[in-house]
């Protein structure tokens, strides 16, 4: 990773980090359980992959950093409310998350379940307050397409079919469609919200859904390939989880070497998308090249 790009991934996530601990108060009321399994589940780190993408597309379109860094923070509540869910014993069944015991080992099932429904309920909250945008109009579309991205037709859509996956039988195209919905649709937003905050339409969000999508893609083929060739102790999780649930992946389609080289080609194909921003876009160029070489 360039030295810029972790300077400015640390940035955001220490400015992510502090919204979501104001956003996510400590309760001492009976209720305050719940409380504390939605902070262990956001306030634990992470890339913050997607915060990031939302503020740099923000930036684009010189958005206010007030208003992107609530809308980075919605769209991390849906990612750590969709992997308390991914967690559980009715889904991957998993017992470690980023390097520490999932939501549900830290707490219990029940508590985990409803931690990750207040998460997703809260992440829609954040869109709808004034506090994101003045604009009445454009706090709609965020939560329009934020229900999307992550709904029925976009991530849990995408789960549904990966719990599937073991008894379909899936080609390239078929685990390329699951991925975009799946894993796809989130960073869509994230890219696109900067668009949306900025009232910008047209071409510029075009380019930005486009980087979005070969970004999603390359994002996946390198989980696949750490899955295969990581260590638990950089990827904090368990691995050869697909090979031993029967599931197909790129890379057990591809194969190794060429999942490699589809993703760098997707990475760059990602960064020439960007060509309408200029300069403006590196730091955007530089995660797209870092997500085919991160090793977590």
């Amino acid at each position: 990773m360039s030295p810029r790009l972790t300077e400015a991934l640390t940035n955001v996530s220490q400015a992510v980090n502090a919204e979501l601990d104001r956003l996510l108060p400590v309760s001492d009321a009976p209720d305050s359980r719940v409380h504390e399994a939605m902070r262990y589940a956001t306030l634990d780190g992470g890339k913050r992959l997607r915060p990031f993408l939302v503020m740099q597309s923000a930036s684009l379109f010189n958005v206010a950093e007030s208003a992107a860094i609530r809308v980075a923070c919605a769209i991390e509540m849906i990612h750590c409310y969709s992997l308390v869910h991914d967690d559980l014993p009715c889904m991957d069944d998993d017992d470690l998350r980023r390097g520490r015991p999932t939501c549900h080992k830290a707490f219990d099932e029940s508590t985990a379940l409803l931690a990750g429904d207040a998460l997703l309920t809260k992440a829609f909250e954040v869109l709808a307050n004034p506090a994101t945008h003045s604009d009445p109009v454009v706090r709609c579309e965020l939560v329009a397409d934020l229900a999307h991205a992550s709904g029925g037709q976009g991530m849990v859509g995408g789960q549904m079919i990966d719990l599937q996956a073991h008894s379909l039988d899936l080609d390239v195209a078929g685990i390329t469609r699951l991925q975009q919905l799946k894993t796809g649709r989130l960073f869509s937003f994230s890219c696109e919200s900067g668009a949306l905050l900025g009232k910008a339409h047209g071409e510029l969000r075009l380019a930005l859904r486009n980087y979005a999508h070969d970004l999603g893609l390359a994002f996946q083929i390198a989980d696949d390939i750490l899955d295969v060739e990581g260590d638990v102790a950089e990827v904090g999780k368990r691995l050869n989880k697909d090979a031993d649930a029967g599931k197909a992946t790129f890379v057990s389609l591809l194969g190794l070497e060429r999942a490699k080289s589809q993703a760098d080609m997707l990475a760059e194909q990602a960064c020439r998308h960007l060509d309408p921003f200029g300069d403006k876009a590196d730091l955007m160029r530089d995660v797209a090249r870092f997500v085919v070489r991160r090793r977590s």
